[in-house]
This record gives C-alpha cells, sequence and structure tokens, in this order.
C-alpha cells in the first residue's frame, strides 16, 4: 500500500487502480488534512437511479487531473496531506440502515482527521457527513449549490431521500441560524410555495437567473455576510449546473449554472473557513463522454485546493 500520490511522470495517468486524483489509498486513515471517501449509493433517489456508481466513474475520470495550475502558485499537495480512504459499504436495501452506517462511518473520519470530501451517491447521506462535520466543529454555515432546494419533507414513506438532507439539517440544528445559502435553485417543483418553509427558517435561495442577473461576486459577497466567520460546509449537487455541463444525474433541470460559474463560486470558498465538502448525484449511465463525471472530479479538485488554499496560507 503506497504511502505517496502517484507521480503522472513516472506512471501514465490511464494506468494503476483509480483513487481518488491517484491519492494514496488508506482505509483507516489518522491525522490527515483531508479524507477523500466514497458514498456509493441511491437508495434515496426520487427519478433516475444510478448514483450508486459515480464514485467510481468520479475517481476514473480524476486521474486526469494534477492538483496543480496555471493559476495555482503551490500544487495542493505541496500543502496538505490527503489520501483516499475508499467506500463506505452501504445497505442498497434500507434506507435508515444506509444512513445510519454512513452517519457512523463518517463521525469517525471526522474525529481523526480535519476534514472530509465525500463522493457520492445521491444528495440524501450529506445529511450524514454534515452531521460529522457538526459533531467536530459544531453549527454550521454551508454553502450548497443545486437546482433543488433539498428542504422538502418525506414522501413515499421514505424518511431520507435525496430531496430532505438540508431540512433534517435544519431541524437537527446542524446548521447555525441563518448561515444556509443555496445557489443555482430552479425548475419544476410539486407545489408553488415549495420553498416557503426554506424561507422561514432563514435560507438564502440565490435562483440560477440571480445568479445570471447579479453576477458571481455579488453571491460570493452574500455568503461571506451569512458565514461570518463559522465553520463551512460545502455541498454540490451537479445538477446546479445546466444539463449541457451534467448531462449524467438523476433529475436533470434546464436552465442551469455553466460549469464555468460553478467553478468560480467554489474559488470563493478559500477565502472563508471550509472543514467539509461533498460532491453528488453523478448518474454514469445518464453521461456523455464522461463529461459530468469529469466535471464531479474537478469540482472536488478545486474543493481540495480551496482548502488548502485557507487552512495552509495566504500565499497558496
Amino acid at each position: 500500500m503506497s504511502a505517496e500520490r502517484i507521480d503522472a511522470v513516472s506512471s501514465p495517468r490511464y494506468a494503476q487502480l483509480p483513487t481518488f486524483m491517484r491519492l494514496p489509498h488508506q482505509p483507516d486513515p489518522e491525522g490527515y488534512d483531508v479524507v477523500v471517501v466514497g458514498a456509493p449509493y441511491d437508495g434515496g433517489t426520487s427519478y433516475r437511479p444510478g448514483a450508486r456508481f459515480g464514485p467510481r466513474a468520479v475517481r476514473a475520470e480524476s486521474v486526469l487531473l494534477h492538483g496543480t495550475g496555471v493559476d495555482r502558485p503551490q500544487g495542493t499537495f505541496d500543502l496538505i496531506r490527503a489520501v483516499d480512504a475508499g467506500d463506505i459499504d452501504l445497505s442498497p436495501y434500507d434506507m435508515g440502515a444506509a444512513m445510519a452506517l454512513a452517519t457512523s462511518r463518517l463521525a469517525e473520519l471526522a474525529e481523526r482527521n480535519d476534514a472530509l470530501l465525500m463522493i457520492g451517491g445521491d444528495h440524501s447521506l450529506s445529511l450524514a457527513a454534515l452531521r460529522a462535520a457538526h459533531a467536530r466543529y459544531g453549527p454550521l454555515a454551508v454553502l450548497h449549490l443545486d437546482a433543488h432546494s433539498d428542504t422538502y419533507p418525506p414522501v413515499y414513506g421514505g424518511t431520507f431521500h435525496h430531496g430532505t438532507p438540508f431540512r433534517h439539517a435544519l431541524e437537527e440544528g446542524l446548521v447555525a441560524p441563518g448561515a444556509l445559502v443555496q445557489v443555482g435553485i430552479r425548475g419544476h417543483t410539486p407545489a408553488v410555495d415549495s420553498l416557503a418553509w426554506a424561507r422561514e427558517q432563514g435560507v438564502s435561495i440565490v435562483t440560477a437567473d440571480q445568479v445570471m442577473e447579479d453576477g458571481i461576486r455579488l453571491v460570493l459577497d452574500l455568503l461571506q455576510a451569512k458565514t461570518a466567520g463559522l465553520p463551512l460546509y460545502v455541498s454540490v449537487d451537479v445538477d446546479v449546473a445546466d444539463p449541457a455541463f451534467a448531462p449524467g444525474t438523476g433529475t436533470p433541470a434546464p436552465g442551469g449554472l455553466s460549469s464555468r460559474e460553478v467553478l468560480a463560486l467554489i474559488r470563493g470558498v478559500g477565502a472563508l473557513r471550509p472543514v467539509g465538502f461533498d460532491v453528488v448525484e453523478v448518474c454514469p449511465a445518464h453521461d456523455v463522454a464522461g463529461i459530468t463525471a469529469l466535471f464531479a472530479a474537478e469540482i472536488g479538485a478545486e474543493l481540495l485546493y480551496q482548502y488548502a488554499r485557507s487552512h495552509k496560507g495566504k500565499q497558496a
């Protein structure tokens, strides 16, 4: 078991086992800055299934990425120590069992390491990751990039479906008052007042049209005002992007952000205090040429760099 990230100069990027960004595989990590962990589960999906295969697809595309770049004075892995812990073996049959196991495993990893990057899987398991971050850092600020608010009540007898994680998080007190910012919201909802409950809880909702009209800078200013030094959790559903940029997802919604706009938003995270991340809802069966999985991998890579920028010095 290698303790070093595989060097693309010595080993072609299409060779060897695909961990995230070719990080060393460490199933029992302790003392790392960031641990990447897969959550291959889609038991909370309401439309297209298949997100259980997302972590594998994202890892496969991530081998293309170096961790350095023309816009980065230092490489991500020159600044932070990170590993890939593999996947959580989640039940495909029992929603409650899957949530319980994800919660316990992520809490264990969060207790022994500084931050987690969870690769999904559907969005329901973001609740488990939020619980883990809250147990380590207390009430959180949350940046949630998505086409959907995911603050809806349980339906069809499913307590933890992928439209509920932020409702549960608010009800459980995981989020600091007024510190949930949702960006990219749009599209069809079951009722005309589907966002009323979220707004009553003090959630700041920025629609996709508002991003286009107001610009990235104003959204980042809002995020800065709402986080106010709180530990920040960032959750990215790839359907925040228009299906032209992310077709491989379970509930696509036309009229979304471009991949450039999503990455520009994420680049603002390094000026804050990020403590945890997830990238979810990649559905490879509906992907085209791997572009959604590659998009998710790029999001994960950018989040790792912004963590390094925030925690390891402003020179980054």
